[in-house]
């Protein structure tokens, strides 16, 4: 099989989610850096759009999305597993609810003055106001809280975190690990990222050594590779297997857009060559990259047909 290349950057609270589960995983892969803001000329030829950080590669197949990435991940290594029997169900829900209403709670709040600047330390007037320009264009009709709205809910879902920790176990569900644990440690580190705003932890004790018990689970065995070369494995590289589950007004063959529906809202344009209730895949071709086959879950996204072109 290929290698397995993780495209992400440094300060990205989702791809130190994906290094700790490989880390967990006690996995090998390929580190490639991306740019924090666009322009993403190589991120582009990969994903055909798709701008979010990080994505997954292997061979000629790009995965967007932590949720699917993860669950590649634990097939290909299932233990230890990401999904125990145990607390099947459950952990997926509270893994959607840290990577959505967590996440939006914590970055947020970290991203105050005070807490910027450790986030983009070394970062000059100009880098940051790109920054800033860049996440507006991502988000443009979000309604972002007040300092202490921000604060108020923050300190609602941590001591919600620290509550499930009363009973002395030692991760979010029981004696073991599960996707809960990950999705919802990447926004502890994003807050530990600042000192300043950091403290907002002391409060939650049981929740820090939680951390600290995920955190140990490092990062894996990495080798750094460039873009180009993840490129150039694209172009030669296999496919893997798809499946079809025909659904109304979706046949194989269909020239579709798929679009996030939360945030990021680029269209990833291709032809439709997987589908399942779990994901979709789209074929494209790109003149570097080869014809390469890029997957998304269908929770958070949108399939539509391509609109022909005006005149």
């Amino acid at each position: 099989m290929p290698d397995l290349i993780l495209h992400h950057y440094a300060g990205s609270p989702f791809a130190e989610k994906m290094r700790l589960i490989l880390g967990f995983k006690r996995m090998a892969w390929q580190s490639v850096i991306v740019p924090v803001i666009l322009p993403k000329p190589d991120v582009m030829a990969l994903t055909g759009g798709y701008r979010r950080t990080p994505f997954m590669q292997i061979g000629a197949d790009i995965y967007c999305d932590t949720a699917l990435m993860c669950r590649v991940i634990d097939a290909l290594q299932p233990e230890p597993p990401l999904y125990p029997q145990a607390t099947a169900g459950v952990a997926e829900i509270v893994a959607q609810w840290a990577d959505a209403t967590l996440f939006w709670a914590a970055v947020p709040y970290t991203m105050q003055p005070a807490g910027i600047v450790h986030v983009l330390k070394g970062a000059t007037p100009d880098t940051l106001k790109a920054f800033g320009a860049d996440r507006a264009a991502m988000n443009p009709n979000l309604r972002r809280p007040t300092l202490p709205d921000g604060a108020a809910a923050l300190h609602t879902y941590l001591s919600r975190l620290e509550q499930m920790l009363a009973g002395g176990s030692a991760f979010l569900l029981g004696a073991q690990p599960c996707i809960a644990d990950f999705s919802a440690a990447q926004s502890i580190w994003f807050v530990r990222l600042a000192p300043p705003i950091a403290a907002v932890l002391d409060a939650y004790p049981k929740l820090v050594a939680w951390y600290e018990r995920v955190n140990v689970f490092g990062h894996g065995r990495f080798t750094k590779m460039t873009s180009a070369e993840a490129i150039a494995v694209a172009a030669s590289g296999p496919h893997a297997p798809v499946v079809f589950n025909a659904e109304p007004g979706l046949a194989p063959g269909d020239a579709v857009t798929v679009t996030p529906t939360d945030y990021a809202h680029d269209p990833v344009a291709g032809t439709l060559v997987g589908l399942s209730r779990d994901e979709v895949v789209v074929a494209r071709r790109d003149e570097r990259a080869g014809v390469v086959h890029v997957h998304f879950p269908r929770i958070g996204f949108q399939i539509k047909p391509q609109q022909p072109a005006s005149a």
